[in-house]
């Protein structure tokens, strides 16, 4: 095992977390540090794919998400009108009561991962971050926020898409870039037929639905725009009515239901793929620091959790910081990639208004891919 006996964590998100849990379990000291002093979670539902439950349930977490999610195998295709097209298979790759897919809301799987985090001994403390960052052969010092100064062997950085670190160890790098697409979220009540994810494809806009928990789902919707705009909170639900106006079915009924009660929110899509290696000297940068996606194939935060376990696996394994390091980013590179450019295609083929069987056949064929072992 690589001589690491405390490390810092810098973001509190998924894939912190989750790699705080993971590196606990290896018996070495975390301390991680968030930013919000409230450690929030923005957002509404979350849909989690087959190699995502998979990741959760090396977590640890899968049974908590069983109980407070929804998941159920296959997702069903409509058209804009609500006709039924067909269907996609999700198997099951991870135990085998676990459904190939489901969804959560995200501030109950945040919730989830906060918990196990602190039941591993993971020293949290919010409302602080870095000051400074300086690191020799040995270890990293770390100057925070709130005065201390600290010694690590290492340093995690996940602090997300515009990452603080990331800036600060890699200024070379590139920058997050927009992808001429924004997403919609609103969370609605469940009818008692809606029992796994359906996407509903129209000719310039695809929306979507997905079970969150018993009496609940979200609703979500990506839509072309030219530049990442500012859009008031004021005009959130009667623009996604405007925008919803071609559907009929089930998003139809959801259109005309909104209201200031669904927790609309829009956010414009950017994606980033660092280029390897993902360290430099003892920092690294993993999750949307290292490869930040959009979610056409639902694997955002799953690809985040998946960069946990097989750090943690490598830290384990290898007999050097360096030669752990360099194992992670040769196991995680190509896998993420694949994530990140295969989504920006699927926008860029709703974007484009290209034929429905192509943006099938590159989601069908990239699921199968996932389903390998990471």
């Amino acid at each position: 095992m690589a001589n690491v006996k405390t490390i810092l964590i810098i973001g509190g998100g998924m894939a912190g977390m989750s790699a705080a849990i993971q590196l606990r379990r290896r018996g070495i000291h975390v301390d991680l540090v968030e930013l919000d002093p409230d450690w929030r979670v923005y957002g509404a539902g979350i849909t989690l794919s087959g190699p995502t439950l998979r990741a959760f349930t090396e977590i640890g977490i899968i049974d908590a998400i069983l109980s407070t999610g929804w998941c159920a195998d296959g997702a069903d295709l409509y058209m804009s009108d609500g006709t039924r097209i067909g269907e996609l298979p999700t198997p099951r790759i991870g135990r085998p009561d676990v459904p190939g897919g489901g969804a959560i809301l995200r501030p109950e799987l945040a919730r989830i991962l906060r918990e196990h985090t602190l039941a591993s001994g993971v020293a949290v403390r919010c409302g602080t971050t870095f000051n400074s960052i300086e690191q020799d052969s040995n270890g990293v010092q770390v100057a925070f926020t709130d005065g201390r100064v600290q010694r690590y062997d290492l340093v995690v950085a996940a602090d997300g898409l515009h990452s603080k670190t990331r800036e600060l160890i890699f200024p070379d790098i590139c920058k997050p870039t927009y992808t001429g697409q924004g997403s919609w979220r609103a969370v609605v009540p469940r009818p008692a037929e809606v029992t796994r994810i359906a996407m509903f494809m129209g000719p310039d806009i695809k929306a979507g639905i997905n079970p969150v928990s018993n009496d609940q789902m979200y609703l979500f919707v990506t839509e072309p725009r030219a530049k990442p705009e500012f859009i008031d909170e004021k005009l959130w639900t009667e623009t996604l009515r405007q925008m919803l106006a071609p559907f009929g079915g089930i998003v139809g009924e959801i259109r005309d239901g909104l209201n200031a009660s669904s927790r609309i929110l829009y956010r414009p899509f950017f994606s980033l793929l660092a280029p390897p290696p993902w360290h430099r000297g003892r920092v690294v940068i993993i999750g949307d620091a290292a490869h930040a996606t959009t979610p056409h194939l639902a694997s955002g935060a799953g690809i985040g959790v998946e960069d946990a376990i097989v750090l943690a696996e490598e830290l384990e394994r290898a007999s050097s910081v360096e030669a752990a390091l360099s194992g992670f980013t040769v196991r995680r590179y190509e896998r993420c990639r694949i994530v990140v450019e295969n989504s920006l295609r699927l926008g860029d083929m709703e974007r484009l208004g290209l034929p429905r069987e192509q943006h099938e056949h590159l989601m069908r064929e990239t699921m199968k891919t996932l389903l390998g072992p990471i």
